[in-house]
């Protein structure tokens, strides 16, 4: 990165991320202690269970088709997807598999978990004969933005022995990348039918401000620092998330607090549920249940937007 910026000039900020995300999954398994961070299917097999329980209860309630896919959009090492087919499959639903993926460190851990797996390198990729049931967990927030200081757009450059902005001011972010995404999807399900639980940390109300971040070993890191070697996100603007939706012609519903969301559906009987089953875990249970829910930890920051066919029935908690 260094030697292209010297090379070639200065990077938009839209630029810069992707091309240092690119690399980032490229190379590396990033999730659990070992990697850099850890997200909510990988604190607690609760959130997958439950995502997939109301995946399952929409799909009944839409009459049950019985050529349904269910669709995962960056899956990680695959461990929700796991947890959301146990649940689906105690209920009769056996879809198959399709996950949009293009990590090939990633595809190979998703493959080892899950076995029969259909992978896709971008959503326009997905088959467009049968209903989905897709999960987006903190997929939007790792797409590339753009930022604008006073409507002139913000570029990184080499400047001394480092990297540097090439302005300072009060930021305004887009995203191009998320706003096709999100269009592609709705515009999909409005086709096929079908919901998307998207789930991930950000705004319910466009605002400006930069939300840019870097983390590495758990720990926030300067954006600018060591550039591929970082994860880098931004906050998701639901508002704008629901915009695009709805301009395909989809319907939403939420956003919701996570914590509230996990609440309705039922993750508390399930953590007692789970101590009752293993006594020598209850702590360790309680926890995860806290970590997921409380507004201080992952409940309030993170939200729960579903995006569905007009057709469809939205998912509960929502």
């Amino acid at each position: 990165m260094q030697e292209r910026l010297r090379s070639d000039g200065p990077l938009s900020v839209e630029a810069y991320m992707e091309a240092c995300n690119a690399y980032y999954y490229a190379t590396r398994n990033p999730l659990g202690a070992a990697g850099d961070f850890t997200t909510a299917p990988e604190i607690s097999q609760m959130f997958g269970e439950l995502a997939g329980a109301a995946l399952t209860d929409v799909w009944r309630r839409a009459g049950a088709p019985a050529n349904v896919r269910y669709v995962e959009l960056g899956p990680g090492r695959g461990t929700l997807a796991s947890d959301a087919l146990r649940v689906m499959r105690s209920a009769g639903l056996t879809p198959p598999v399709h996950l949009v993926e293009t990590s090939p460190t990633l595809r190979e851990a998703q493959a080892a978990l899950l076995g029969e797996v259909i992978h896709h390198d971008s959503l326009n990729d997905l088959p467009g004969d049968a209903p989905l049931l897709v999960v987006a967990n903190e997929f939007l927030d790792a797409l590339p933005i753009r930022q604008h200081v006073d409507g002139i757009e913000r570029h990184v450059e080499w400047i001394g022995n480092g990297l540097a902005f090439d302005r300072d001011g009060e930021v305004t972010e887009s995203s191009p990348a998320r706003d096709e995404a999100v269009q592609a999807l709705s515009e999909g399900l409005v086709a096929l039918g079908g919901v998307a639980l998207v789930i991930d940390y950000g705004h319910e109300r466009s605002a400006a401000g930069d939300t840019l971040q870097a983390v590495r070993s758990h720990r926030f890191a300067p954006v600018l620092a060591d550039p591929g070697d970082n994860d880098l996100t931004s906050h998701v603007d639901f508002q704008r998330v629901t915009e695009v939706a709805r301009e395909a012609g989809a319907f939403v519903a939420g956003p919701a607090e996570q914590g509230a969301w996990l609440e309705r559906l039922g993750i508390q009987a399930r953590a007692r549920a789970l101590a009752n089953a293993s006594p020598a875990r209850a702590g360790e249970i309680e926890a995860a249940r806290a970590r997921l829910c409380r507004p201080d930890q992952m409940g309030s920051l993170f939200k729960v937007l579903a995006i569905h066919s007009p057709e469809w029935p939205k998912p509960a908690g929502l």
